[in-house]
């Protein structure tokens, strides 16, 4: 994998806040003192007095969010996806959800891959929290490439929206260009037997596992599922019927997140044999990320076994 290109989606949110930024007037930019981690630094350099650094408060920086939105501006609030979802869960509830403002969340170091940061940053939950709020998107891009086209597609949303990316450079597979899509997943390979829909680091981990899976004679469906929030569910409905059973795939708890969105959907549509890979009901633990991950079982090797597991092969 060394061939590969690697890009933090973080980088790619803040490369797409400065192209947006050139572009709208409206555009401003909240942070809780990280711009360097967040890369809003990126937008700071090029537009200071659209930036503005709330200190380490990020219920205040929502608010401040709120009110520039309802002042006419359209907004990116950032910092690490433990504070943006937990510390200023009320806030984001009842300043910007309930109100239905048009406030972008931009929450980076989401998930086990921050690594040697521990527990206390490793945000499992959020999709969970924001899923919850009614009117509010939720989104995860899975490379660099898609998390700027994410932004861009967040910009154009009016409502809420809640942008998760994440520490760790990944493989980048989307072309330069690339269009997102709020509410549509996409089909990264195609196959009948099986189909494992991701979001996120996972994705590139379900596609490597699709081809290994190919190798063993197993042809697996692949779905880059983005938008946790509003779902895919046509497309989810096809892989159901079509596959007839599905595998999910999430660097989030299993309770609340993309793979619970999915079960949801499909016991009231078209009841279907899921199997759901993320992090179980329990907190991670200090470590390189790449050793967290596969500790956790979110590798493709991992997802190998649960797929020749659950077809009983």
């Amino acid at each position: 994998m060394a061939d590969v290109k690697k890009m933090a989606t973080r980088e790619g949110y803040g490369k797409a806040l400065v192209e947006l930024g050139r572009e709208h007037e409206d555009i401003v930019v909240l942070d809780a003192d990280l711009a360097g981690s967040t890369k809003t630094g990126m937008f700071a350099k090029a537009y200071p007095g659209r930036h503005i650094n709330c200190g380490i408060a990020e219920a205040d920086m929502m608010c401040v969010a709120a009110g520039l939105a309802a002042s006419g501006m359209t907004p990116f609030a950032s910092s690490f996806a433990m504070f943006a979802s937990g510390r200023a869960y009320e806030q984001i509830r009842n300043s910007i959800g309930y109100p239905h403002l048009n406030v972008k969340i931009g929450a980076s170091h989401g998930g086990l891959s921050v690594g040697e940061d521990g527990a206390s940053h490793q945000c499992c939950e959020d999709f969970a929290l924001m899923r919850s709020i009614p009117g509010m998107v939720v989104i995860c891009p899975a490379d660099g490439v898609e998390a700027e086209a994410a932004t861009k597609a967040a910009y154009e949303h009016t409502g809420p929206v809640y942008l998760r990316m994440g520490r760790l450079a990944v493989p980048v597979f989307h072309e330069e260009g690339f269009r997102f899509r709020i509410g549509k997943g996409e089909i990264m390979r195609d196959g009948k037997d099986i189909a494992i829909i991701a979001n996120g680091l996972m994705v590139y981990e379900a596609i490597q596992a699709g081809e290994k899976l190919a190798q063993l004679g197993i042809h697996a469906r692949i779905i880059n599922m983005s938008t946790i929030k509003p779902l895919d569910e046509e497309l989810v409905l096809q892989c159901a019927k079509e596959c007839g059973r599905i595998i999910t795939c999430e660097e989030h708890s299993v309770i609340g997140g993309l793979g619970e969105a999915v079960c949801s959907f499909l016991s009231e549509t078209c009841p279907t044999p899921v199997r759901r890979i993320g992090v179980d009901d329990q907190f991670g633990f200090s470590g390189p990320a790449a050793e967290v991950l596969k500790a956790f079982g979110l590798c493709a090797d991992h997802i190998v076994e649960v797929t020749k597991e659950f077809l009983g092969k």
